[in-house]
């Protein structure tokens, strides 16, 4: 009997340890990825002149300049909201022409 009641022990720690190591991971997960949620982060890299990051840019969401009252992209520049920030960059070489914090403008 003592070998079942151990290995029902461990099964269900088993069970608890999973779940509560899931539940953590759905904690530290944010969505940033919705130009209605502009959390804000701070990227002191991110200047005039500097290269934005392939995958900040990527993760960042295409925006209509109108919309936001921003100046026009020059051709091969767009405007994208990461991380509470929209930053101006020429797509082929993510050269940064400048930044704004999304919460600064409306």
């Amino acid at each position: 009997m003592r070998p079942i009641r151990t290995a029902v022990a461990i099964s269900t720690l088993t069970v608890m340890l999973s779940l509560s190591g899931g539940l953590a991971f759905a904690q530290d997960h944010h969505d940033d990825h919705h130009a209605d949620n502009h959390h804000y982060v701070e990227h002191r890299e991110w200047h005039k002149g500097a290269r934005i990051n392939h995958d900040d840019w990527n993760r960042g969401e295409r925006i209509d300049y109108r919309h936001y009252h921003l100046n026009a992209p020059p051709r091969g520049y767009e405007w994208r909201e990461v991380d509470g920030n929209y930053v101006l960059a020429a797509i082929a070489t993510g050269i940064i022409a400048s930044t704004i914090v999304a919460s600064s403008v409306h």
